[in-house]
């Protein structure tokens, strides 16, 4: 059966000498597993429709394993990304942890959207570590596993917010920091800005000027959040924090 989708290439990897397999995150049938024939030929269509972090209108042969790219068209190529090893860092790290958390065949059009929209912002030159903390906090929501920033995990109280606990999943007042002696202390602007990445949409994100401070805190805590309840490590994790050192 053919299908036409929307989708974003997040994965790609050669199968054979001439064809590619590439991972689609698509708007109507979620991330699928698909054939592009010939792709590796520097001159074919599917070579360029058919590349990373490209948005593009696919026709798609559907199969109960792997499906077939039959064409394409491109909508927006992100090429400022690919030529960029700074944007490209980031954008494989949204790419693999997408690939990860996300299920196979899952339709859901809402993580489409913010991903496409966290692509365009890094584009248009915002800041890719905050575009990128934001969209892993709508990740996590997703995945099942996102940290409670509304109130209090101790006593469920919503005012005086001092510090974030790994183990208890969430934020804890001034009363109950004793909970975890190992509580991530965060200040007032460290916890607005937590629950700002929490609940904006990744389409109506400004320039938003994050003090390095604060976003090295948030980094350290989702990093750490991340590997005790995400599971799998991301190897473009430890190559993003490379070049972060760099800059």
């Amino acid at each position: 059966m053919l299908e036409k989708v929307e989708g974003v290439i997040i994965r790609t990897q050669d199968y054979g000498e001439t064809h590619i397999i590439a991972t689609l995150l698509s708007n109507k049938l979620g991330k699928i597993g698909v054939l592009a024939r010939g792709a590796k030929k520097p001159k074919s269509r599917m070579s360029a429709v058919t590349q990373l972090f490209i948005h593009g209108e696919y026709l798609v042969r559907l199969g109960k394993g792997l499906s077939v790219i039959e064409q394409g068209d491109v909508i927006q190529s992100h090429r400022k990304i690919r030529e960029d090893i700074f944007l490209t860092a980031y954008a494989s790290y949204l790419a693999e942890l997408t690939n990860i958390l996300l299920d196979e065949k899952s339709p859901n059009y809402y993580i489409y959207q913010q991903f496409l929209a966290t692509l365009n912002g890094i584009v248009e030159g915002k800041d890719p570590l905050v575009l990128s903390m934001m969209y892993e906090m709508k990740l996590y929501k997703v995945a099942g596993f996102a940290p409670i920033i509304d109130y209090c995990q101790s006593c469920q109280r919503s005012d005086q917010i001092r510090a974030f606990s790994i183990k208890e999943a969430g934020v804890l007042c001034q009363r109950c920091l004793s909970v975890d002696p190992n509580h991530w202390p965060i200040n007032e602007t460290q916890y607005k800005l937590l629950r700002l990445f929490t609940d904006v949409d990744m389409e109506r994100v400004a320039n938003i000027t994050v003090k390095q401070d604060n976003k090295l805190v948030i980094q350290q805590i989702l990093e750490q959040y991340y590997d005790t309840y995400g599971g799998l490590a991301l190897k473009s994790r430890k190559f993003l924090k490379q070049i972060d050192k760099l800059q």
